[in-house]
């Protein structure tokens, strides 16, 4: 049995092809979030939920998902959605957003 040997040259256009490959993998899940399907796993940790939690998700439809054989897949952009409609919006309050948390500015400090 022979074995060929990549030069140099052929590794470095093969590591290059592999970083184009990738840069368009990482672009197009930036752009098009409906094109990235996560495992059940991944989706386990992504929202940390139990497995017990994803599977009455599913049956109560909460959570959009396909199902091949024993294996089960999320979309990004179903879980976007799932947490976009479960969203609370904060209470409108007179907080002024400039303040660093404490009651009193400096000139008004109790003292």
């Amino acid at each position: 049995m022979s074995f060929y040997r990549f030069s140099e040259e052929e590794v470095q256009q093969i590591l290059s092809r592999l970083d184009k490959i990738s840069l368009e993998l990482k672009q197009s899940q930036r752009t098009q979030p409906e094109e990235v399907w996560y495992d059940s796993q991944e989706f386990l940790s992504i929202m940390n939920v139990s497995k017990r939690t994803a599977a009455y998700w599913r049956t109560e439809n909460i959570i959009t998902y396909v199902q091949i054989g024993n294996k089960i897949y999320y979309r990004l952009n179903d879980i976007l959605e799932l947490l976009s409609k479960c969203t609370v919006p904060a209470k409108n309050t007179n907080l002024n957003p400039k303040t660093d948390g404490n009651k009193f500015s400096n000139d008004q400090h109790p003292g």
